[in-house]
């Protein structure tokens, strides 16, 4: 057996969210119709690799962007708590640029400490809880590929802490569209490098791409 794993960590694709709400871990958003064909491009592209194992968050959105991907190659999806989207305070409500929560006084409190956050999980939390879903992936496929599918905010900090960055930062410059692949590469238990790739990016509107500048009335939902 091979001792280089590889584990993919997918963002999920575009969500059904009419009303532009920072939706977290509610539950019943499901995929859009330009979601579905971005989880169908990424199977495509993942469908020669050598995947053994496909995991993703409990939530929706993850586990319908996940299904192509174990169908491709004759698995069981498999879920993982883990991966689920952070914690935050102002799920369920708006977020946009001038139209947002944050317009709201009593909504200030919550914004006291940006290196925590204040407003939502632990950085920290998160990244001990998605190191430990990513070395579950690691073992559950060692020697070949796994997937996971998580949300943007997890991703990024899992990929900041690898990679020795700061935790706290500004999230107009993530690194992790939708349906990106932040990809892990282990030799035997230590991970040797980390990639980055956009598949479905051709898919994927202007506005939600990394580093696309906010744009009234177009919410991006950081960390969905």
């Amino acid at each position: 057996m091979s001792d280089i794993t590889v584990v993919h960590v997918m963002r999920h694709g575009e969500v059904e969210n009419p009303d532009g709400l920072l939706y977290g871990r509610l539950p019943g958003y499901h995929l859009s119709e330009l979601g579905q064909r971005m989880a169908e491009r990424v199977a495509e592209h993942l469908a020669p690799r050598d995947i053994t194992h496909v995991v993703s968050s409990p939530l929706e959105r993850a586990r319908e962007t996940a299904t192509p991907i174990a169908e491709a190659h004759g698995l069981e999806l498999a879920t993982d708590a883990r991966l689920i989207e952070a914690e935050n305070v102002f799920q369920g409500k708006t977020f946009g640029v001038g139209d947002g929560a944050l317009r709201r006084p009593e909504n200030w409190k919550h914004l006291v400490n940006p290196f925590k956050p204040s407003w939502g999980e632990p950085y920290l939390e998160q990244v001990v809880r998605m190191m430990g879903a990513l070395d579950a992936a690691k073992d559950a496929a060692r020697g070949h590929e796994a997937v996971c599918v998580s949300h943007q905010l997890p991703i990024w900090i899992l990929r900041s802490f690898v990679e020795r960055r700061r935790l706290w930062h500004d999230p107009r410059k993530r690194q992790c569209t939708l349906a990106s692949l932040t990809t892990f590469t282990y030799r035997g238990d230590k991970i040797v490098s980390v990639g980055y790739t956009e598949p479905a990016r051709e898919l994927v509107p202007v506005h939600l791409r990394a580093g696309a500048k906010l744009v009234k009335g177009k919410s991006k939902a950081y960390g969905a």
